[in-house]
């Protein structure tokens, strides 16, 4: 494809699928294995983009479902886009809408044509196909677009399942058919449940169409993280090696170490944003919630170690005192927090993959992950 992007595998582990890699876009180059901070409205919540580059990271996420209604794609491509409009200068994907038609979408209806839906902002009709969302993303000008999908709650039972996985597959035709923006990647969807066969079905039909990199949808939606990881695997075995492949909502330490494990180049969730609005911390073996009046007279940062600046110059103490007096401060500096987290872990993953160490690496995250009840 003759544009600016592309992605290359730069190192293997020796033990594991996991890789280093690099993401090639007009607005830089992302190193990975990456997480994406959540900018759903072209946002991530309490922090500045400055601060978000600043941490570590190179792309964000932003969202078409919710930019499409407000405050609607006219504004954003009037304004230059969606760089310009949330003054961020690194690399944007844009999420299709599909698994936000199943979790905020009112009365909604799916047929073979789109989603039809109630807005849940205001109640108005909508209706999304995938000739739409392309022609939104594409609008949006982000760098990566993904492709229109039907996201299915994990326990939806297998005829519902099957007809879905034929009904992405066309969908994922008609997305890839509508893409014409030369300045931007699309990446297709892998859904299919919790059902390995119709999970591979699905990853053969994606495969297919020559996507420029693939996402894994319909996971981590409340199913077992022993299933979460064979359905990846078997997706992984389907999927061309030499394709970004992006494991869509998955956030939390060891569930992204185990991925990575397995050849996931790509990560997002709106778990460490959220949690830090929730007055939780991410910390080594887990989390802690700072409402726990433990917590309430401790001199300790919230992690030892940590370069973040709410470690360098807060106690746990004082954090408690802004989240229990409702202080914005508080919620940002947990954001900040979090979201170094989770770079500083993404570094480190890709150390120990340079090192040839990744194994070593995913069982030392296994064991502190293991102390994460004595944490709360």
């Amino acid at each position: 494809m003759d544009m600016g992007f592309s992605f290359s595998v730069e190192h293997c582990d020796n033990e594991t699928r996991a890789r280093t890699g690099l993401i090639k876009t007009g607005h830089g180059i992302v190193k990975t294995p990456a997480f994406l901070p959540v900018g759903t409205q072209g946002s991530v919540k309490a922090m500045r983009p400055d601060e978000v580059r600043a941490i570590g990271y190179e792309m964000v996420l932003a969202n078409a479902y919710h930019l499409m209604l407000r405050p609607g794609v006219e504004i954003i491509e009037k304004i230059g886009g969606i760089h310009s409009f949330m003054g961020w200068d690194g690399a944007v994907l844009t999420d299709s809408g599909g698994f936000q038609v199943m979790s905020l979408g009112r009365d909604v209806q799916v047929t073979d044509d789109g989603a039809r839906f109630r807005s849940h902002i205001d109640g108005s009709h909508v209706f999304l196909s995938p000739e739409l969302s392309i022609e939104i993303q594409e609008r949006l000008s982000s760098d990566i677009a993904m492709s229109f999908d039907e996201c299915l709650p994990f326990d939806a039972g297998r005829e519902d399942v099957e007809r879905s996985v034929k009904r992405n597959a066309e969908w994922a035709k008609r997305s890839k058919k509508a893409h014409r923006s030369e300045d931007q990647a699309l990446f297709g969807i892998v859904q299919g449940g919790i059902y390995e066969d119709l999970r591979r079905r699905s990853a053969e039909a994606t495969a297919e169409l020559g996507f420029d990199g693939f996402g894994i949808g319909g996971l981590s939606v409340g199913e077992p993280k022993d299933i979460t990881f064979e359905m990846v695997e078997v997706a992984l075995s389907v999927l061309p090696e030499d394709s970004c492949a992006y494991m869509m909502g998955v956030g939390d330490v060891l569930g992204m170490a185990e991925c990575i494990g397995l050849g996931i180049d790509v990560f997002d969730s709106v778990l460490p944003t959220r949690l830090a609005r929730n007055a939780c911390a991410f910390v080594s073996g887990g989390r802690i919630n700072l409402r726990n009046s433990k917590y309430a007279s401790s001199s300790d940062p919230l992690e030892d170690g940590c370069d973040c600046y709410a470690c360098k110059n807060f106690s746990r103490a004082y954090l408690r005192h802004l989240v229990w007096a409702k202080e914005i401060l508080g919620f940002q500096l947990l954001t900040l927090h979090n979201l170094r987290k989770i770079a500083r872990f993404m570094d480190d993953a890709r150390g120990a993959i340079k090192a040839g160490s990744y194994l070593e690496f995913l069982k030392k995250v296994r064991e502190m992950e293991k102390l994460e009840e004595d944490l709360k």
